[in-house]
């Protein structure tokens, strides 16, 4: 890599000019010119994530409107999912034709041999992006994490508990054990496939890990996580793992093997990176609906949160989930401004 991003440098807790942010879900429907090139395009979401140029096109976006240190590729954590022989759409939220209930479901699931051919437009997304991105930010590809992607497999949509998939961890485990490491081997051809492609950090979305209480956390989830991170190609590649909910435990997220943790807001900051150590970085920790507030206040808790981590490097700026579609543009270009001008050495 001919450019040294200070995005990258904080992946590895190296000293930077300033901190470093970005936004998840920063390239989505806040944005207006993101909506133009849905409503110019036609198609469903899952078209849009289909889609080389006009993917590659949303994601450059963000990078162009809020000035912000990492473009994340736009695409969808289910999307690997198809290939293996579910059928997904999204009716607004994701719905899987068929959930996964039984042994023989499992049995049927596809492992694909080569994820570049069963997902051909993620890796022309990242190339398409890299050439366009190349000495100005880097790029983050990603995935979700194991468990997560269970959660939908099994239920077959979103749901406030994943009974189904509660029910077959308890009751089955043999069951759940087999689906979880036939999910784990695709997700890491699928997150190595996209550092070939040319992804220059991963991150591992476990959206749904703080579900489950820390002991079942250290059972059902831990084992499948650390698998999927130490069969990354991590040479140079900074991994970032985001467990929301996962606040109260943090030692066992540490487990994974991640050289970044991801804090959603419920965690104060300081005290998670006291916990964490300072080998390891950490990316957070906004409310994502202080981005409603005044911008004095959004000042003021940008303010806040970079006072918590105390000048300590390996600290990449975020929200503690999702930007919301609501949130005015004009409050996350803000925010990032703050950001910039507050930890400026």
């Amino acid at each position: 890599m001919s450019k040294q991003y200070d995005f990258i440098k904080a992946c590895w807790c190296q000293p930077v000019d300033r901190v470093p942010v970005w936004l998840m879900r920063q390239a989505g429907r806040y944005l207006q010119c993101y909506k133009d090139v849905r409503a110019q395009g036609g198609g469903t979401f899952l078209d849009l994530c289909k889609d080389p140029a006009r993917a590659a096109e949303v994601t450059i976006q963000p990078i162009d409107i809020l000035d912000v240190d990492a473009a994340i590729m736009f695409s969808d954590i289910l999307t690997p999912i198809e290939p293996m022989g579910m059928a997904l759409d999204f009716v607004p939220g994701p719905v899987f034709e068929k959930p996964i209930r039984t042994a023989a479901d499992v049995e049927a699931l596809i492992l694909p041999d080569d994820m570049a051919l069963a997902v051909p437009y993620v890796p022309a997304i990242i190339k398409r992006l890299r050439i366009a991105f190349e000495g100005r930010v880097p790029l983050i590809g990603f995935g979700g994490a194991p468990f997560t992607l269970a959660c939908y497999m099994v239920e077959g949509k979103g749901s406030k508990d994943f009974a189904e998939l509660k029910k077959m961890m308890y009751s089955d485990f043999p069951l759940y054990d087999a689906l979880m490491q036939k999910i784990t081997e695709m997700d890491r051809r699928y997150l190595n496939m996209q550092i070939d492609a040319g992804a220059q950090t991963i991150q591992i979305f476990d959206t749904w890990g703080g579900l489950l209480a820390p002991h079942d956390f250290e059972r059902y989830i831990l084992p499948y996580a650390k698998q999927l991170i130490n069969g990354l190609k991590r040479d140079g590649i900074p991994v970032i793992y985001f467990v929301k909910g996962g606040g109260g435990m943090l030692e066992l997220v540490k487990e994974a093997g991640a050289d970044v943790i991801g804090l959603d807001w419920h965690v104060n900051l300081g005290k998670a990176r006291d916990i964490l150590g300072d080998k390891i970085a950490v990316q957070g920790n906004l409310d994502p609906t202080v981005l409603y507030a005044p911008k004095p206040y959004i000042e003021q808790e940008v303010q806040r949160i970079l006072n918590e981590n105390a000048d300590r490097p390996g600290f990449i700026f975020n929200l503690g989930h999702g930007i919301l579609p609501t949130v005015p543009p004009e409050n996350a270009i803000h925010m990032v401004e703050c950001v910039h001008r507050l930890s400026q050495k």
